[in-house]
């Protein structure tokens, strides 16, 4: 097995970033201090590797490699939390590598089991296994969970529940009083936790709600799902992400319906490509670059031997209003009513 620097450390008997400044920065350390971790680092036989020539990059990264796991590098909600945890892990002079699970259980588990030898800290975005079970496969390795909560665990949470309550008083002063939300991945803690935020608000406030079946989270999903929000004869719908939003908007026009005469839409997360489509859709913002960031800086923090409690940092949702919402065109009573669930 590769020697690492967190082995090095713990040889010596100092804290890891102490390990690392032997590397980066030796003038910093006492001379007894600097000469234990590069003895330590001799009988290991572990070697500082050197960065990649030009861009300014120091000459080491200090050892330190971190994981980034997502569930799909296409959607460009996990690119900006993929460049903002690069850009973090540049920053503290890590090394970060990203892999992608394509959203799938097993593969995420194996992706994982493959990468905690290697790395000396893991990242995993939206993970499809449950919080306990990643944490228990990544075993020593410290961990961060974005998106997915756990107890006494460090988690970076987008929490919906503003985001989705501005929504509501968005489109019930619109006028809608019978809405749908699209589901993504099942195994998905952002699915579930819409959800629920969906089913108290609309019961609070007296609306009707349709929560439709699973979607892949794409843009074909949601044209698949444009059928089903149809027939649910609801005015407006809430959709699990931009991407899925989208689809139904390009279902919706082939359906023969207008957006946002016949039906208003809403996404969430707000991607680049929100704000020009046609019409530009109304989405709900999260927060996934500064969720990148705080993840690496969770995991810098516990490589450096920090003793501290684990935190779980909730960020804020807001809703963005564009031009896929509008006021409803048709009297309730001409469109079929919703099943109650």
């Amino acid at each position: 097995m590769t020697v690492t620097l967190t082995d090095v450390a713990k040889s010596a008997g100092v804290a890891l970033s102490t390990a690392s400044r032997a590397f980066t920065e030796p003038e910093r350390l006492a001379p007894t201090t600097l000469r234990k971790v590069l003895a330590a680092a001799q009988e290991l036989g572990y070697h500082s590797p050197a960065g990649a020539p030009g861009g300014g990059r120091p000459a080491d990264t200090g050892g330190i490699t971190v994981a980034v796991v997502v569930p799909d590098i296409a959607n460009p909600v996990f690119g900006a939390f993929v460049k903002a945890a690069q850009g973090q892990g540049w920053h503290r002079r890590q090394t970060v590598v990203v892999a992608d699970t394509d959203g799938g259980v097993e593969r995420e588990h194996d992706v994982i089991e493959h990468l905690r030898t290697r790395v000396d800290g893991i990242v995993v975005c939206s993970p499809r296994q449950r919080a306990d079970q990643v944490v228990e496969l990544c075993g020593p390795v410290p961990v961060v969970l974005v998106n997915r909560e756990l107890a006494g665990g460090d988690c970076v949470l987008n929490d919906a529940s503003d985001g989705l309550r501005q929504t509501l008083d968005h489109l019930e002063a619109l006028g809608h009083r019978r809405l749908a939300y699209i589901q993504g991945s099942p195994h998905s803690w952002s699915n579930q936790h819409r959800v629920e935020i969906m089913r108290a608000l609309t019961g609070e406030r007296g609306l009707e709600l349709a929560v439709l079946g699973s979607q892949a989270e794409t843009v074909d999903g949601g044209v698949a799902a444009a059928a089903s929000v149809a027939a649910s004869g609801a005015t407006a719908v809430v959709a699990h992400n931009d991407l899925v939003a989208l689809g139904v908007i390009r279902g919706a026009r082939a359906l023969g319906l207008e957006v946002p005469a016949d039906l208003s839409v809403v996404g969430i997360d707000d991607v680049p490509v929100a704000g020009i489509g046609s019409p530009p859709l109304t989405s709900i913002r999260t927060q996934m670059a500064r969720a990148g960031a705080l993840s690496l800086d969770l995991v810098h923090r516990a490589l450096a031997g920090e003793r501290r409690t684990p935190r779980t940092v909730r960020l804020a949702t807001q809703l963005v209003v564009r031009g896929s919402t509008g006021r409803v065109r048709a009297p309730e009573g001409a469109r079929p009513a919703i099943p109650t669930h």
